[in-house]
C-alpha cells in the first residue's frame, strides 16, 4: 500500500511522549506539520522546521482564530479526554480537515479481557477507571459522527507507550532508587501477568503512517509492540539498567495498593493488574512497514540513562507506602 505524499498536518499537543515522538516521524519524512497547545516544552522541544500555534485547547474561539481559515490533511488530537472534548473538536475540525484522529487508550478494552489477544473488536468496557470510560464515550461521539455525517475519524488505541523519560513503574524513579539503596520494591500482584511496553519512536511509525489514509476512515486501531512481559521481567530490566542485578521485588495484591493509595487504584486494577496481549495485525494491514523494533530492555538503559542525567525528587509518600507494605508482607500478614 502505497503511503501518502507529502501532508499538512495539525497535531493538537505536540509534546507529549506520544506526540513528540510523532511529530518528530512525520518531519522525519517530510510532512509540514503545525503543532498548536498552551506553550512550548523545554522536555520535548519541537523538532526546527515546525510551525507552532499558541491556544488553549478547550477556549475554541481562541483555535478558530489562531487557525484562521486553514485545513489540513489530517489533524492528530492528544488532547481530548471526554466526549465533551471529542464532540466539540468535531464541531470545530468538520470541513477543515480530510481526518481527525481521537487518540483513546487501549485501557479501554474489557476489563478483566474475556480472551486474548485483544483485537480492535474486543469490547470495550473498563468498569474499574473512568479515565478508560472517558475515553469510551469519547469514542462513542465519533463513531456517530462518521455514521450520521460521514465525519472522517479514525481512533487509535495506544497502550502503554513510553520514552526516556518515563519510568512504567508504579513508584516511577523512586522504585529505581529503592532498589538501588538495596530497598524492598513493591511489585503488583504476583509479578507473572503479561504486561506490553511500547517505546513512543515505534508508536510513531505506525502513527505517522495511518495519516492522510482514506482507508483508516470510521476505523479504528491498536498500535502496540509485539512483545509481552511479566512484570516480574519489567522490573528486573530497570533493574539491571540500573546496575542492580538482584533486586529486592516484594509482591503485594493490587486491591491491596489501591485500598492504601486510592490515587494509583484505578490504573492498577483497571489496567496493569490484567494480563493483556494485543493483535497488531489491523495496523499492519494499513502500514505494512511497521515493526516495533526497540525491546524493553533497550528501552530500560534509555530510561536509566535519561534519569541519571537529570535529578529526580523522591516520592515520599511512596516510599513509605513501601516500607509498610513490604514490612506486612514478611511479617507474613
Amino acid at each position: 500500500m502505497t503511503p501518502p505524499a507529502a501532508l499538512d498536518l495539525l497535531f493538537i499537543g505536540g509534546t507529549g511522549v506520544i506526540s513528540a515522538a510523532a511529530v518528530a516521524r512525520a518531519c522525519s519524512l517530510g510532512h509540514r506539520v503545525t503543532v498548536l497547545n498552551r506553550g512550548v516544552s523545554a522536555l520535548r522541544p519541537v523538532p526546527a522546521g515546525v510551525e507552532v500555534l499558541s491556544a488553549d485547547v478547550r477556549d475554541t474561539g481562541a483555535v478558530r482564530a489562531a487557525l484562521g481559515g486553514r485545513t489540513f490533511d489530517a489533524v492528530a488530537d492528544f488532547l481530548s479526554f471526554t466526549a465533551e472534548h471529542v464532540a466539540a473538536a468535531v464541531e470545530l475540525y468538520r470541513g477543515r480537515t480530510g481526518q481527525y484522529v481521537f487518540i483513546s487508550s487501549a485501557s479501554a478494552y474489557q476489563k478483566p479481557p474475556a480472551r486474548l489477544p485483544v483485537l480492535e473488536s474486543t469490547p470495550l468496557r473498563n468498569p474499574f477507571w473512568q479515565y478508560s470510560r472517558d475515553k469510551i464515550a469519547g469514542e462513542d461521539i465519533l463513531v456517530q459522527a462518521y455514521r450520521r455525517e460521514g465525519f472522517p475519524g479514525t481512533i487509535v488505541r495506544p497502550s502503554h507507550t513510553y520514552d526516556a523519560t518515563m519510568v512504567p513503574l508504579s513508584g516511577h524513579w523512586t522504585d529505581i532508587h529503592r532498589m538501588r539503596a538495596g530497598l524492598p520494591v513493591v511489585v503488583p500482584g504476583d509479578g507473572t501477568s503479561l504486561w506490553t511496553l511500547t517505546h513512543s519512536r515505534d508508536f510513531a511509525k505506525a502513527f505517522v503512517g495511518l495519516l492522510g489514509r482514506p482507508a483508516a476512515l470510521g476505523e479504528s486501531y491498536t498500535i502496540t509492540s509485539d512483545e509481552f512481559l511479566p512484570w516480574d521481567a519489567i522490573y528486573r530490566s530497570l533493574a539491571a539498567a540500573a546496575g542492580v542485578p538482584e533486586p529486592q521485588l516484594v509482591h503485594v495484591a493490587s486491591e491491596t495498593i489501591a485500598a492504601h493509595d486510592p490515587g494509583r487504584g484505578p490504573g492498577l486494577l483497571g489496567d496493569k493488574s490484567h494480563s493483556v496481549i494485543f493483535d497488531n495485525s489491523k495496523i499492519k494491514s494499513l502500514v505494512p512497514e511497521y515493526q516495533a523494533v526497540i525491546p524493553f530492555s533497550q528501552g530500560a538503559r534509555e530510561i536509566v540513562r535519561w534519569h541519571d542525567g537529570h535529578p529526580q525528587d523522591l516520592d515520599t509518600a511512596w516510599m513509605d507506602l513501601s516500607d509498610r507494605l513490604a514490612a506486612w508482607v514478611r511479617a507474613g500478614a
